[in-house]
């Protein structure tokens, strides 16, 4: 055999190895998720990075985004006022038609809607019955949507509002809330929640028949100091919660470069699914949203990268078998 075809020998016998390894590998997923899920220009912008980029993410809407005046005022969280919100409701029917296309344009394109509960109150200390009122509000709302703002709802919006939601984040993510709030999710037909932080990217949990997902910490800043992957905890580290667009260029990159190193942790690793949070407003500037969109341009066009929605993510971590299950909190 000739030197030059031994040395051919060689380098495939080296290689095979390394494919059947790859090919043994999991896909990296990436798990994208906006809070909120109101502000009619960024359900756009966001459906529009998706699809560019072959993406679906999760939207955890808060339901006081579809009431009118008259919902408004009839609006009643546990233990709160009556017409009262920590976010606030809609400002006219117009924008509630506009969202509620977003809404339904956003499940066609196979995104994920979910349950962000309705006046973001912070549920700690809420009983399983306080719970199930808020979800039961939230159902109604998104049940008489359409016709509360006079228009024809399409065909199969009923079918998403009673089976195609699935999932819930606690505002705050009051994961403190524990029993009581998995009794309640399990009562309205929710199977996955997303309130946890973990220190790290971390498999989901099942605990009482709910799968239950974590914010991980992330390292980030030149002391790679810790933070929940959420874009509020950089907004507050950044800029003390106080909106500087003069840095924003500076906040993005770091933001950017947070996500990226989180991201290729994992992917060079265990591939554990990576879970980062959004919300529907533009802090500092849009420098995390630009962020996000450097990230899933760079990542989500890869053959082993799949991002997806929590929905879609349960069935693939399930055929991994690292859906770990216990029996209570």
């Amino acid at each position: 055999m000739s030197r030059s075809l031994l040395s051919a020998c060689l380098s495939v016998s080296l290689l095979v190895p390394a494919i059947a390894e790859a090919a043994d590998r999991p896909k990296q997923l990436v798990i994208i998720s906006f809070d909120g899920a109101h502000d009619n220009a960024l359900w756009l912008k966001s459906r529009e990075m998706a699809a560019k980029n072959g993406a679906h993410f999760t939207y955890f809407l808060s339901c006081t985004f579809l009431m009118n005046e008259a919902a408004k005022k009839a609006y009643q969280a546990p233990h709160q006022k009556r017409g009262k919100s920590n976010v606030g409701f809609a400002q006219t029917d117009d924008e509630i038609r506009e969202r509620l296309g977003n809404i339904w344009h956003a499940h066609l394109e196979g995104h994920d809607i979910s349950s962000h509960a309705c006046g973001h109150f912070d549920g700690r200390l809420w009983s399983e019955a306080d719970w199930s009122a808020e979800y039961a509000t939230f159902h109604a709302t998104l049940e008489n949507a359409w016709k509360s703002v006079a228009l024809q709802e399409p065909a199969g919006w009923q079918d998403l509002v009673d089976h195609g939601i699935k999932g819930f984040r606690a505002p705050y993510l009051s994961a403190t809330a524990g029993a009581d709030m998995i009794a309640a999710e399990k009562r309205a037909g929710f199977t996955y929640d997303a309130s946890l932080v973990t220190k790290g990217p971390a498999m989901p949990v099942e605990e009482d028949g709910i799968i239950r997902f974590g914010l991980p910490l992330i390292p980030e800043g030149p002391n790679d100091k810790p933070i929940i992957g959420m874009d509020y905890n950089l907004f507050v580290r950044h800029s003390k919660g106080e909106e500087d667009t003069a840095d924003s260029a500076e906040f993005e990159d770091r933001a950017y470069a947070a996500f990226k190193e989180a991201f290729d942790r994992q992917y060079a690793g265990n591939r554990i699914p990576l879970q980062l949070g959004f919300h529907f407003v533009e802090m500092n500037g849009g420098a995390y949203w630009r962020a996000l969109d450097r990230l899933v341009s760079d990542v989500c066009h890869r053959a082993d990268v799949a991002c997806v929605s929590y929905s879609e993510a349960i069935p693939m971590i399930e055929a991994r078998g690292k859906l770990e299950r216990t029996s209570g909190l």
